[in-house]
């Protein structure tokens, strides 16, 4: 484990991950080099976190086909797209699918090292949004499951009518479980109790 950033480098091509890898570490990166995209695919689950430097055309798995891999298993890890061919489709293709930037190569440093401060700090601020969220579930979980019934129907922008309908109860039992809500969730108005329901992901899909 190290204190400095990780930079995960995939290429088939030695002497672009020896380069990538050198120019990484003299800026201050900690750096591991993988030779195929199946081959991280593997390890991914078990690897430090950190972004990931990722050639378009690799034999076995080519840079989207992991990239779109990684994304159907959760990895959220941000992905900087390199290539050696000028390819204006694949470059769209990639950013759609989340890319930070698309670089080609022989790449400029400037331009890779701002990539990737770029992806460092979308990397922050997931990291923050995934904390929030944990601290919100942390939050509502001193609710009784009525009142999470009810918060949900709220989050959904439901008024307090279709909420008691949708419940079996009256309105006015849905007022009651409103301020009871606001009471241990510690906040005077609707609005609060509403940021700290969205950041545990309530109210995401219609019922």
């Amino acid at each position: 484990m190290t204190d400095r950033q990780l930079v995960h480098v995939i290429d088939d091509e030695e002497s672009v991950r020896r380069g990538a890898s050198f120019f990484l570490a003299t800026s201050g990166y900690a750096v591991r080099t993988w030779d195929s995209g199946a081959g991280f695919l593997k390890e991914v689950r078990h690897v430090e976190n950190g972004c990931v430097l990722l050639d378009i055309g690799m034999p076995e798995m080519d840079g989207l086909e992991v990239q779109q891999a990684l994304n159907a298993r959760g990895v959220t890890m941000p992905v900087i797209m390199l290539t050696g061919h000028g390819d204006i489709a694949m470059a769209v293709k990639a950013m759609k699918a989340g890319a930070v930037d698309f670089l080609e190569k022989p790449f400029e440093t400037d331009a890779l090292e701002d990539a990737i401060r770029r992806a460092f700090a979308r990397l922050a601020a997931e990291n923050r949004v995934m904390e929030r969220a944990a601290d919100a579930e942390a939050v509502i979980g001193v609710l009784s499951e009525r009142e999470r019934e009810v918060l949900e129907g709220l989050a959904q922008g439901y008024p307090n009518k279709t909420i008691a309908y949708h419940l079996g109860i009256s309105p006015r039992t849905v007022e009651v479980h409103r301020a009871n809500i606001m009471a241990k969730l510690q906040t005077r108005s609707l609005s609060g109790a509403l940021r700290i329901a969205f950041a545990a992901g309530m109210g995401e899909t219609r019922a």
